[in-house]
């Protein structure tokens, strides 16, 4: 079966690529290990230079790598601008933090000296998603390369050309030949690659059932293992908030990504004393997103990616309304052409419904009301994800309290749920374990070495 790419914009196909056979595999694979160790040897300052100049790349081609990010998965042009922009920020990060980073810290012993060298392990996979497809790859990848490691590719099925582009830019920026490998292969041979002895690691960025049979394999095989899962983010807002930061802010984490993004605003719960005011405002901006070709400037609501991603989201939607929960707009497919989903808002979500229970990714918000504050920290820590969540309030102290409470990876308080080079990113329970970015995202794939000497 061919790899397709395929518009969701207009539901047609761009390109079939033939996923590579055994002997291409294999030769990857080689290419690969043989790389490590003359590309761990390189000083620190030299693997920084080459980071350095994957970034200037990513600019140069950034309109170019934006519109195929939007042609083939659909997110709106400015928001694949900014994309490319972030994944030169990551390279940047590591290129200028590398040393810091990676030296030797002594430790105290018996010895005469003894000191934590950190070495790579070697040859990783790198399973990536669809929804942010430049950047999840290269928040794995620039401190994999950062730490003398080398990396292939095996990302999702929908974004070939974002993943050969990707390869096109490490290979322009005069990465070493198997530094960074694409490999345009089918989910069950992923297996094939991770039992490989010389591969040492993996890293997925993907759906629980994906989570939970790579790291099975993993284990199968001892092999490290880091996964980001999918997210049911709280928002939380309490009666003291900036009601117009907070919707304004909600709608954008929520409807960013035609609402794709494991981060998003995907459980807003307001407590019960600004709950129908919050919900007037929400509705409002809600019913002001315009969709249309993301290609296009006035466009505010992308195409979902997939067909059958759409037709899921509408499944949990109705029966989330058979369940009790109320409709305030929205709901349906688009009649148009592509994978557009209305943007739709649903409030009075409780217990047992889809929409309270499992992650919506799509465009639509959902509303859980509390009654006050102790009840809508029971309700953001009552789910089984657990990867970002967000506080809104004007008393700063009382906000940092809150999310210290909050059972997640990240917390924000009066802010945006994003990723950042400088901060660490993951979660905790059904969203997954490890971390990306910051200094644990390349302690991850090192070597830990601890050197006494007597």
């Amino acid at each position: 079966m061919p790899i397709q790419s395929i518009d969701p914009t207009t539901g047609q196909k761009l390109q079939d690529f033939s996923p590579i056979d055994d002997a291409a595999l294999e030769e990857a694979i080689a290419s690969a290990a043989s790389a490590v160790a003359p590309w761990a040897a390189r000083p620190i300052a030299e693997r920084a230079a080459q980071l350095r100049a994957v970034a200037a790349r990513l600019r140069e081609r950034q309109g170019e790598l934006a519109r195929t990010i939007t042609q083939e998965m659909g997110k709106l042009i400015g928001e694949a601008e900014s994309e490319i922009e972030k994944c030169a920020l990551v390279c940047d990060y590591y290129a200028d933090e590398g040393e810091r980073l990676l030296a030797d810290i002594p430790l105290d012993s018996d010895a005469s000296r003894s000191y934590l060298a950190h070495q790579p392990l070697g040859v990783l996979l790198a399973v990536m998603p669809w929804n942010f497809p430049f950047w999840q790859v290269f928040r794995c990848a620039a401190p994999a390369l950062m730490a003398g490691n080398t990396l292939l590719l095996k990302h999702a099925s929908n974004v070939p050309r974002c993943a050969l582009a990707i390869e096109s830019v490490f290979r322009e920026s005069g990465l070493p030949d198997g530094g960074f490998k694409t490999l345009l292969i089918e989910s069950d041979r992923v297996e094939r690659v991770l039992a490989d002895p010389r591969v040492r690691g993996v890293s997925l960025t993907g759906s629980e059932a994906a989570g939970r049979q790579v790291a099975a394999t993993a284990g199968r095989y001892l092999k490290k293992s880091l996964l980001e899962l999918g997210g049911s983010d709280a928002c939380v807002i309490l009666e003291d908030a900036d009601l117009d930061e907070a919707v304004e802010t909600a709608l954008r984490s929520r409807f960013i990504n035609a609402g794709q993004s494991c981060i998003a605003a995907k459980r807003i719960i307001p407590v019960r004393a600004i709950a129908d005011d919050l919900v007037a405002r929400l509705r409002e901006a809600v019913q002001g997103l315009q969709p249309g070709d993301p290609l296009a400037p006035h466009a505010t609501l992308a195409p979902m990616a997939r067909e059958d991603l759409r037709d899921e989201l509408h499944q949990q939607v109705q029966d989330s309304l058979a369940a009790g929960a109320e409709l305030l707009t929205g709901g349906q497919p688009l009649d148009r052409s592509g994978w557009f989903y209305e943007a739709t808002l649903l409030d009075k979500v409780g217990p047992g419904m889809p929409a309270y229970e499992e992650e919506l990714f799509g465009p639509v918000a959902v509303v859980i009301r509390a009654e006050d504050e102790a009840d809508a920290l029971r309700i953001a820590n009552d789910s089984r994800f657990g990867l970002g969540g967000s506080v809104w309030t004007r008393d700063q102290a009382r906000g940092e309290r809150f999310a210290r409470a909050m059972a997640c990876g990240a917390a924000f308080v009066n802010g945006l749920v994003k990723s950042d080079p400088r901060l660490p990113f993951g979660g905790i329970k059904d969203s997954g374990y490890g971390r990306e970015l910051g200094a644990p995202g390349i302690q991850e794939f090192l070597n830990a070495k601890t050197l006494w000497i007597g």
